[in-house]
C-alpha cells in the first residue's frame, strides 16, 4: 500500500520535471532569438523555407500602436 501512494508523488516529480525542463528550453530559445544576426537568419531561413510567410501573418507593426493607445486610455 505505501508504494501506491509513491507512485504518486513520482509522478507528480516527473510531470514537474518535465515542463520545468520544458519551460528552460523555451527560455532559452527565447533568448538566442533576441540577438540580431540570429532574428536576421531566422528570418531568412523562414522565409525560404516558407515563402507566403509575410502574406498569411498579419500586419504586427499596428499592433504596437493599438496597444500604446489601449494603455494610454486605460490610464485616463
Amino acid at each position: 500500500m505505501a508504494q501506491n501512494g509513491n507512485s504518486g508523488s513520482d509522478d507528480t516529480r516527473d510531470m514537474l520535471y518535465l515542463v520545468g525542463g520544458l519551460a528552460l528550453v523555451v527560455l532559452g530559445a527565447g533568448l538566442i532569438a533576441t540577438h540580431p544576426s540570429v532574428r536576421k537568419s531566422l528570418g531568412t531561413a523562414a522565409t525560404a523555407i516558407l515563402p507566403d510567410l509575410k502574406a498569411k501573418l498579419p500586419d504586427l507593426s499596428a499592433v504596437g500602436t493599438d496597444v500604446q493607445r489601449y494603455l494610454s486610455l486605460k490610464s485616463m
